[in-house]
């Protein structure tokens, strides 16, 4: 019977769940249950998984705290996959402390690399570094190092160093072979097509071009003046004005240095700032304001010139202005760009990693749904959104193989 178990287990570590199945799908003890819930999981059937795996977990006596943390971990990464990011992140905590104080270093390791996918998906740069840091040193299966290499790259990328995210990236594609897993090596050449799919588009002197991000990062050394509307910033080097709280000042700055070297009327500027369709004696008045309030603010970067149709930039110490734009601009932009990885997130969750209100982000995705740019399926919570399937789109199932190894 244990022979079962273990050839059960190996299916798994080698990518074939309906084999796993094979030799256990008629048991019901604990480690039956936790290996068919991770079959079913690498089969697509998440709410099935979840269920075996919680079922394992009660079925694993009170001396099994290894074999239970385990389950714990295994439940974690469906909800890591489903998007579940309310699931409560202390049980992985706890599971992570049990497996490391009993020697468990391969997957206390795959469950600090979770943690740390979880704090990259609600943009917790810097707590995700930190938890990558914590991982004690162990000789890592292959299937674990593609997760922490993808977490390492992922972070790179948030951070704009795509030398770091392509060496990170490189080492995933080789442990993925070695793994020999195909959904390992597709989500790692989905992972590389970031580097190679344009991540902004630069604006100047009335045209505009795509930039990878290796070309966005290069900007941050450039001597060219950037309006940056990812961060709503303007700035030249080490000097940065924030109009993150001030989306009149930016829109203006914006108009500004798109027309660089020439001025903007008062007309444009009215209509694009204040959205209004026809501009009378009080948006004049307004706009004289706006323009004085960004004057002051940008007086570190550049002057603001009154010209008889309208307003100038001029930038100091540079003879280039350019306009950093996201790949494409529309209302609800980051919503889409969240729903891009292929996965379906729930409304709460997509809240959580934009830091909006839960009705702000229903209210998009009803926008986005009338015009067909996302889809959803299920009722009440189990509701989740995603993208219109995209060809070749890999998978983000990323399942610990060595899960249930003694």
């Amino acid at each position: 019977m244990e022979s079962l178990i273990t050839a059960a287990a190996r299916a798994l570590e080698a990518g074939d769940p309906l084999g796993a199945l094979n030799r256990v799908a008629l048991r019901n003890d604990a480690p039956s249950l936790a290996l068919r819930g991770i079959a079913m999981a690498q089969l697509g059937d998440l709410a099935k998984a979840k269920a075996l795996l919680r079922s394992a977990a009660r079925a694993f006596g009170p001396r099994e705290a290894v074999a239970r943390a385990r389950c714990v971990v295994a439940e974690a990464e469906i909800a890591l996959v489903s998007r579940d990011l309310n699931w409560p992140a202390k049980a992985l905590t706890a599971a992570r402390a049990t497996l490391a104080s009993h020697g468990d270093l391969t997957n206390a390791a795959h469950a600090g690399h979770i943690e740390a996918r979880r704090l990259l998906l609600l943009g917790r740069i810097d707590e995700a570094e930190r938890t990558l840091t914590e991982i004690r040193a162990c000789p890592l299966p292959p299937a674990s190092q593609v997760v922490r290499e993808l977490v390492v790259a992922g972070i790179a990328i948030r951070r704009l160093k795509s030398n770091e995210a392509r060496a990170a990236l490189d080492l995933a594609a080789r442990a993925a072979r070695r793994a020999n897993i195909p959904a390992l090596v597709a989500e790692v050449d989905g992972a590389s097509l970031i580097l190679k799919t344009p991540a902004a588009r630069l604006i100047a002197r009335g045209s505009e071009h795509p930039l990878l991000l290796g070309e966005v990062e290069r900007l941050a050394t450039s001597t060219a003046l950037v309006v940056d509307s990812f961060h709503h910033v303007v700035r030249r080097q080490g000097i940065a004005v924030s109009l993150g709280t001030r989306p009149v000042l930016f829109a203006l700055a914006r108009l500004l240095a798109q027309a660089w070297p020439e001025d903007v009327s008062r007309e444009a500027l009215i209509s694009g700032a204040f959205q209004a369709r026809h501009a009378d004696e009080s948006h004049r008045a307004r706009l004289r304001v706006e323009i004085g309030r960004l004057r002051t603010q940008l007086r570190p970067l550049a002057e603001i010139s009154a010209t008889k149709q309208g307003f100038e930039l001029a930038p100091r110490k540079t003879r280039d202005v350019i306009v950093l734009a996201r790949p494409v601009e529309e209302k609800h932009a980051a919503v889409l760009a969240i729903l891009a990885d292929g996965e379906p997130w729930s409304s709460s969750a997509l809240a959580l990693a934009l830091r909006m209100s839960a009705r702000t982000v229903q209210r998009a995705l009803e926008e986005l749904a009338r015009s067909n740019k996302v889809q959803s399926f299920g009722h009440g919570r189990a509701r989740r959104w995603m993208t219109p399937p995209v060809p070749g789109f890999p998978t983000g199932l990323l399942l610990p193989s060595p899960l249930l190894k003694a």
